[in-house]
């Protein structure tokens, strides 16, 4: 789910399946109007139809994959037209915010401006969650510069703007996944890419820092109330049990069940994994 003012930066390779087959790509859902573009059924269309359609398209794609059996885009074609079809069945009740009651709504920020469209996507992530959808993903700002974190200049009013649109809609999260029973078998990662130079840039600005940031994991098998690590006295570099982004990705599959050692695929003539040759898992955040 991106921003309602624009993609991240880089677009779709931010959701694409990587070096994984095409078919485990993720679906963009909108944050504004409808959450999935032809979602619904075309007028005069009944669900037999379309169900009959799809499977004529499945048995054409399927002949069509027999010729050509390495090519990996027609099996995703195919399961791609399946989950449209299990999507129109089950997404329209599941984005169906009105369901929820005006206590839930407010938990989440949907009645301030400031903070409901982050808000609304946090709420939808927590339904498509109960329907046991496995992975959602929420970008907070959109493109570069001042519309997102990225604060090159002016900082103090790009935080005064962005920390308020996700500050009660992620604490509404956390409390409804943990009243809800959910929250210990889900797993919250909240972080950016980089963190901000305590040096200053420009017209009161910071530039990017790499040495040292911050990133919050909640539920899933992690200790609550914790730090890990800390930087330096000037914010500059993680000095105290630095962790480097192979070692959070280490653990964020260990809470998942997953040996990331283990977990490889091949590709291009290589057994691939997401922390390459590193990482480790944190057994100190662990609950």
């Amino acid at each position: 789910m991106w921003d309602h003012r624009g993609g991240p930066v880089g677009g779709a390779q931010n959701w694409t399946s990587g070096f994984l087959p095409a078919a485990y790509q993720g679906t963009p859902f909108r944050s504004q109007g409808e959450p999935v573009i032809d979602l619904r059924l075309p007028a005069g269309q009944t669900a037999e139809q379309q169900k009959k359609r799809l499977a004529l398209l499945a048995r054409l794609n399927a002949r069509h994959l027999e010729k050509n059996p390495a090519e990996a885009s027609l099996s995703a074609r195919i399961q791609s037209y399946e989950l449209a079809y299990r999507m129109q069945m089950s997404a329209p009740e599941a984005v169906d915010l009105d369901q929820e009651t005006a206590e839930t709504q407010t938990l989440y920020g949907l009645d301030r401006p400031i903070s409901s469209y982050f808000g609304r996507q946090c709420l939808l992530a927590r339904r498509l969650v109960e329907r046991g959808v496995r992975f959602v993903q929420i970008y907070s700002g959109g493109a570069d510069q001042q519309l997102s974190w990225d604060a090159h200049s002016s900082l103090r009013a790009n935080l005064e703007q962005h920390c308020p649109e996700i500050d009660q809609p992620v604490a509404g999260l956390i409390k409804d996944l943990e009243r809800r029973g959910l929250l210990d078998e889900t797993l919250i990662v909240w972080g950016g890419e980089f963190g901000r130079m305590p040096t200053n840039q420009g017209t009161i600005g910071r530039d990017h820092n790499p040495r040292g940031f911050t990133t919050f994991l909640a539920g899933g098998g992690v200790r609550g109330g914790m730090t890990y690590g800390a930087t330096d006295e000037f914010g500059y570099a993680a000095e105290q049990n630095p962790v480097s982004v192979h070692d959070l990705h280490a653990t964020c599959l260990h809470l998942l069940g997953m040996d990331h050692e283990q977990l490889t695929y091949h590709h291009r003539s290589r057994e691939m994994r997401l922390t390459d040759v590193a990482g480790k898992v944190l057994d100190d955040v662990l609950s």
